[in-house]
């Protein structure tokens, strides 16, 4: 079962939830953050398209 470990996004507004949330200051941060969490939590990361990326574990 697919279970989101992170989310990394440009509004604060839009995220919630239990898992952690980085909010990052713009669109080069958004990316740079969620590829270095991709790699630390040996995840997956999927654009929404809406200014937010999650990390998945897919295991």
């Amino acid at each position: 079962m697919a279970k989101i470990v992170a989310v990394v996004s440009l509004k604060a507004e839009l995220v919630g939830g239990g898992a952690p949330i980085f909010i990052a200051e713009n669109e080069n941060k958004l990316e740079e953050t969620s590829f270095l969490l991709e790699k630390i939590l040996d995840a997956s990361a999927h654009d929404l398209k809406n200014g937010t990326i999650i990390l998945v574990d897919h295991r």
